[in-house]
């Protein structure tokens, strides 16, 4: 049986008294590719925000590789975020005046690894997503729109998470650098085992992962194991 990375089990998340997101389990397993899509508004933006910690539900459980993560303080969610997932955002949130090498060495230096990934590492792992030592030492505002995604790329995979969330990673890429990424990332994503739950209004990208899952109806999703 597939270890589980995420099991989010009976949520319930709000403000106030207005739930967002109503969702009764969802698990994923080491190593699985999940598509999840959605209209505006069905909650992807919570869930993604419950499962990093960000926030904790009004009800249920959210658990990242085995741990309750309603059982953390703040600093440990912060902690257990950086250790065990990696994020690539929409906006991609490098930091500015860094060079793309920097941007790295930063999160990986937050990963909380006893020995964390050095500048040998990052290069190796910046070759294999086709970014050359001469880019990486570019500032993140000197590099092109395709070019600081496969940064963020880097540097969500840097510590060869369990879990790898990616938020609308694709929407700003033409088709043929859409597709390009996508390649990359499927297979460093499978060289490091990381579970994958890739978020995307772009139906044509489902085809790529083992699930595709629909908020709110959660089309094609299936139980927990043991429920």
């Amino acid at each position: 049986m597939s270890t589980e990375v995420l099991r989010c089990q009976d949520l319930i998340f709000g403000w106030r008294e207005t739930p967002v997101l109503v969702l009764e389990s969802l698990c994923v397993a080491a190593g699985e590719r999940v598509f999840l899509s959605g209209p505006s508004g069905s909650g992807k933006s919570s869930l993604l925000a419950l499962i990093a910690g960000l926030v904790l539900p009004r009800q249920g459980s959210v658990a990242v590789a085995g741990q309750d993560l309603a059982g953390l303080s703040a600093a440990g969610r912060d902690r257990w975020r950086a250790r065990h997932l990696g994020i690539i955002f929409q906006q991609f949130n490098l930091v500015p005046y860094l060079s793309g090498l920097d941007n790295v060495l930063l999160a990986a230096s937050l990963s909380g690894i006893g020995r964390a990934p050095g500048k040998e590492q990052a290069l190796a792992l910046a070759q294999r997503l086709e970014l050359s030592e001469t880019l990486l030492a570019r500032k993140a505002t000197e590099l092109s729109v395709g070019q600081q995604q496969r940064v963020a790329a880097v540097r969500a995979m840097i510590a060869e998470p369990a879990l790898l969330i990616a938020d609308e990673p694709t929407s700003a890429l033409d088709d043929r650098r859409r597709d390009h990424f996508m390649t990359l990332l499927l297979r460093e994503s499978e060289r490091q085992n990381s579970a994958v739950l890739f978020v995307s209004h772009d139906q044509r990208l489902a085809a790529h992962f083992d699930r595709h899952l629909d908020l709110p109806t959660l089309n094609g999703a299936t139980p927990c194991s043991g429920d």
